[in-house]
Parts: structure tokens; sequence; C-alpha cells
């Protein structure tokens, strides 16, 4: 066995990319306080940013889900706008753990987009023939929009 495989095996694979981050986070606070802007700096800027939009993206989300729920009341949707504005982080944790995973309105809009689903399903190449050629006979197309509109159909 080699040297290289020994050490490797110690650490093991999940352990390197811990490993590799604790290493550029020590690089990164090793120049805090210093006038000069390194390109830790700007990693370690970056890496802050990211986790601020994410945050700011959550809330805004959490937000819409409120807003948007017609199973909570104007006062308990105040009073989880007030909370997650009060306590931003641990409000978004508490509705997010007490939210229910299936709401009754989400069963309906699943509900709804399985009906749409099944009634664009059911609509067979015969019945859009049908329907052309009442139009044809009704006068709203031409006979030739009505072979152009069949091919179509026909064609997929």
């Amino acid at each position: 066995m080699t040297t290289i495989a020994k050490p490797r095996r110690l650490i093991g694979r999940p352990a390197l990319p811990l490993l590799a981050a604790l290493t550029v986070l020590l690089a990164a606070c090793s120049s805090v306080g210093s006038a000069s802007f390194t390109f830790w700096d700007a990693m370690w800027s970056m890496v802050a940013f990211f986790f601020w939009f994410m945050f700011i993206w959550i809330f805004i989300g959490l937000f819409a889900d409120i807003l948007r729920r017609n199973d909570l009341s104007g006062v308990a949707k105040a009073g989880w706008l007030l909370v997650l504005v009060v306590l931003p982080f641990l409000g978004s944790l508490i509705y997010i753990a007490m939210r229910p995973k299936v709401t009754a309105q989400d069963v309906e809009l699943m509900t709804r987009a399985e009906a749409g689903q099944k009634a664009a399903a059911s609509v067979s190449v015969p019945d859009q023939i049908a329907k052309l050629q009442e139009l044809k006979a009704a006068g709203a197309i031409t006979e030739p929009e009505f072979e152009a509109l069949k091919q179509k159909v026909i064609g997929g």
C-alpha cells in the first residue's frame, strides 16, 4: 500500500469537502480587520450575499404562501405575518414546521388539474374532425381551411 492511500483511507471521502470548506473559512477569517480587500474577503462576501438572498427569497415565498391560503382567516394571516416580521428566522422555521403538507386548497387545485387533463385526453381525433365538419357546415371555416385543420388534427 502506498503512502498516499493511507491518509485517504483514514480521512474518508465525506470528510474531504468538509476539510476544504474549513480551510477556505479559516483563510477568509484570517484577514478580517485588515485595510486590504483580498480574494478571500470577496469570496466571503459572496457567500454572505448568497445566504441573505436565499433568506429574503424564502421570506417572500412564505409571505405569498400565507396570503394565498384560503384556509386561514384574516386574523390568522395577520398573526403569521406579524410573527414573520418580528422574528423572521424563527418565525420562518415555525411556519414551515406548522404548515400542513397538503391543505384543502391544494387538494382542490390537484382535482381541477386532473379533471382538465382527463378532459383534454378524452377529446379524440374523430371528435375533432366532427367539430371541424360542423364549423364548415355552419360557414365558419372554408373548405381549404377545413382540409388544413383536418391534416393538422390527423398529423398530430
